[in-house]
């Protein structure tokens, strides 16, 4: 066997900074290989200098499908393969449903949920054809339950997960893996750098979605989670022999999940029996066919 052709070749979308540069950061330090992508490839260069014959930097907007065809086709032919397909890149957007213009809403589809399809859809033949390779789709804990205020943020990863469990049914007889991570507030430059505002303000919905802003501001540098330990959770899941579908992601995160799991149950054992009754009845169906 030979050890540097087998070793791992991650590809990861948005390595400029956040949970992206981390995840790159910790890929390379546990030896793996790493296709590194930003908009501006200069902003990869302190990745590659830890050792150029592992890490290659693409410039890469995943709004462009002509470039995200070209990058993914690239990154497979530099080391030979791919094995892991990280869609990292994307970006929040804060403020009322009311309060967004629609220019606002469809760029924050156009990254977040188409961009990371075209990254899916073009690496679909490259990790088919091998029959191995791993889909990390990052998502977010708004998708476990949203907030007022993340209504388009939030749609946009449930989009993402709802592509990524058909997805992962459809590839499982193929050898290939899907993962959403699912990460709580990690101490990254996310609410800084990379969440956009509302263009409009409306004063009504200053209780709700501009109270929900206001607070997302006080918690800038003091997010509990450590992006450093959920890079080396993702890496830890995608090297697993039973990766999970979902990779709940900080204490935060987890204990919102639970309490969800926890409301929808109560909540489907309130409307069952009215739920149940909605079928056509046994009785019904035998008069029918007779």
């Amino acid at each position: 066997m030979n050890p540097v052709n087998d070793t791992p070749v991650w590809l990861i979308t948005g390595c400029s900074s956040g949970l992206g540069r981390a995840l790159a950061s910790r890929v390379l330090a546990r030896g793996h290989r790493l296709i590194a992508t930003a908009r501006q490839t200069e902003t990869l260069a302190e990745l590659v200098a830890v050792d150029p014959s592992r890490c290659l930097a693409l410039a890469l907007d995943v709004t462009d499908a002509p470039q995200v065809a070209a990058v993914v086709a690239g990154a497979a032919a530099a080391f030979g393969r791919l094995d892991v397909v990280v869609n990292n890149a994307g970006y929040g957007l804060v403020g009322a449903v009311e309060e967004y213009d629609e220019a606002q809403i469809m760029r924050n589809f156009e990254t977040n949920f188409f961009g990371a399809l075209r990254v899916i859809r073009a690496a679909l033949p490259i990790l088919r054809a091998q029959r191995r390779g791993h889909f990390v789709n990052v998502s977010a804990a708004a998708v476990i339950a949203n907030y007022p205020g993340f209504s388009i943020y939030g749609a946009t990863k449930w989009a993402l997960e709802g592509v990524s469990e058909s997805l992962a049914a459809e590839v499982r007889p193929l050898g290939l893996k899907v993962t959403m991570v699912q990460p709580g507030p990690f101490r990254t430059d996310f609410i800084a750098r990379s969440l956009e505002r509302a263009t409009g303000s409306i004063a009504d919905y200053d209780p709700s979605s501009g109270k929900f802003r206001r607070f997302l501001e006080t918690m800038n540098g003091r997010q509990p989670g450590d992006p450093t330990k959920a890079a080396d959770a993702i890496i830890d899941a995608v090297i697993s022999e039973n990766p999970p579908l979902r990779l709940v992601l900080g204490k935060y995160a987890i204990d919102k999940a639970r309490r969800k799991l926890a409301a929808a149950a109560r909540e489907l054992d309130a409307g069952g029996a009215a739920g149940l009754a909605t079928d056509f009845s046994l009785d019904g169906d035998a008069e029918a066919t007779r």
